[in-house]
């Protein structure tokens, strides 16, 4: 029987670095051409090299380029693609970008602009996880003055957090232990949102001192939605991932299956589209967890779930955009052994992780049988100051916990990256504590231990 021709004959991958070379990687193995995309600084780069086509697509800085929809646009029509991808940051959530790609007539690689909008709004998002009977953490309304936040402050109690609603990846919030602090700080955090995310809403949310932050994996074709189980992402600094494992080591069988059908239950009642994951804080204390918001997008994490599922996330988001049903369904998904990852930024931790752009003078990959390094990196390529300086992701894959965290240290070991800082001591460093070794962290636990370091103890 003849397999119907794709619609999807030529993918645009809106993205740079390791991202856009992983999806370039799964459109070929879909016999789809892929088109980069690429800056003065970026030019001959990895996914320009791996691309069927690369395109100029404008100036070094981000919004002139990477985030310029036009120029992303004007690429497309050139180049002829029928769909984008937009991989993970920069427009990857945009729902005007999203809107833009559609009205185009092109296929956008993730859910409709209007289900990015409204899961991109964290207010909107609550209201729907509530809706689907998901638990939400105690929280306030979009508050109009400091009066209301005041007001809503002594029904919720402290601490809380100050959260913009168009905020994400860790970004406008603020911690509040007190009236007094809550009064400094309102103002502020509504000016900081404005300016960040054009958009001043804020709320408040309580805040739990001893949380873990557990995520799931969903996918959807737009009527059937099957999870691919959890990930734990605890290790952070400013509330930025900085080490993710799956599945958590912290959840018994009966609260990972309540999380998981509690998000295959949100994103099926809003017709999800494409791969999501639903975010949550575990309470260590209360063992209950909370619905924190939803990404529309690929995860930078998303690794760790394919090493222990067996799916291919990126291919089966095309797949999906191509207009197929979904290939699996949830009797034959199942959890096999573990997996760890780290992100390898180009920053300086003993310089409180200053940028570190320069020129890849040595490149030493680490090999063997469930070792996966996800990296934009080759000798002789220069890391630019214009972007993150996430420069590789180091996955691991064993039968159990222990056994990934060996491999783990001894790939760490054989990753040799010269010619810019990194953060791969830090990693070395953090493997050999007790409380990573357990699991025994939250996500507090990095800039603790950073300061108590720093202060001798």
């Amino acid at each position: 029987m003849l397999k119907r021709p794709l619609k999807i004959q030529k993918v645009l991958v809106a993205n740079r670095g390791e991202i856009a070379v992983r999806i370039i990687q799964a459109a070929h193995e879909l016999n789809m051409k892929a088109v980069a995309i690429y800056t003065d600084a970026d030019a001959g780069n990895l996914a320009c090299q791996l691309a069927d086509e690369s395109y100029r697509v404008g100036e070094n800085l981000a919004h002139k380029s990477y985030l310029n929809i036009d120029n992303v646009l004007e690429v497309a029509k050139q180049a002829q693609v029928d769909a984008i991808h937009p991989g993970y940051g920069f427009l990857s959530e945009n729902a005007q970008f999203a809107r833009r790609v559609e009205e185009a007539g092109i296929i956008f690689v993730g859910p409709s602009s209007e289900l990015i909008a409204t899961m991109g709004d964290k207010a909107k998002a609550l209201q729907q996880a509530k809706k689907s009977q998901v638990p939400t953490m105690p929280s306030s309304p979009v508050l109009e003055n400091l009066d209301q936040a005041l007001e809503e402050a002594r029904q919720i109690g402290y601490p809380l957090l100050i959260k913009a609603i168009a905020g994400g990846g860790g970004k406008g919030i603020r911690l509040v232990n007190d009236e007094t602090q809550l009064k400094t700080q309102f103002e502020i955090a509504t000016a900081e949102a404005r300016a960040a995310f054009g958009n001043g809403g804020v709320y408040l949310e309580k805040y739990l001192a001893r949380a873990k932050h557990i995520e799931v994996q969903v996918l959807g074709d737009g009527k059937d939605v099957i999870h691919l189980y959890d990930r734990e992402c605890s290790l952070q600094r400013r509330r930025q991932k900085i080490l993710e494992e799956a599945p958590s080591p912290s959840l018994d069988s009966q609260t990972r299956e309540a999380l998981c059908a509690c998000a295959v239950r949100m994103a099926g009642d809003v017709g999800y589209k494409g791969a999501g994951t639903l975010e949550f804080l575990y309470d260590t204390q209360s063992k209950g967890f909370y619905f924190l918001e939803m990404n529309t997008r690929i995860q930078v994490e998303h690794g760790i779930t394919e090493m222990v599922t067996g799916i291919d996330i990126v291919r089966q988001m095309l797949r999906i955009a191509d207009g197929q049903a979904l290939h699996y369904q949830q009797k034959d998904i199942s959890l096999r052994g573990h997996s760890v990852e780290v992100r390898i930024n180009a920053e300086d931790p003993e310089n409180n992780f200053f940028p570190s752009p320069g020129e890849i003078t040595k490149l030493q990959c680490p090999t063997g049988l469930g070792v996966r390094l996800d990296s934009m990196l080759f000798s002789g390529r220069t890391i630019p100051p214009f972007y993150d300086s996430l420069i590789a992701k180091l996955i691991v894959y064993d039968r159990s916990r222990p056994l990934a965290l060996n491999k783990l240290k001894r790939a760490l070991n054989e990753l040799k990256i010269e010619g810019v800082k990194t953060t791969i001591g830090l990693f070395k460093e953090l493997l050999r504590n007790p409380h990573i070794q357990q699991g025994d962290y939250d996500i507090n636990f990095l800039e603790n231990y950073q300061q108590e370091a720093k202060n001798g103890v």
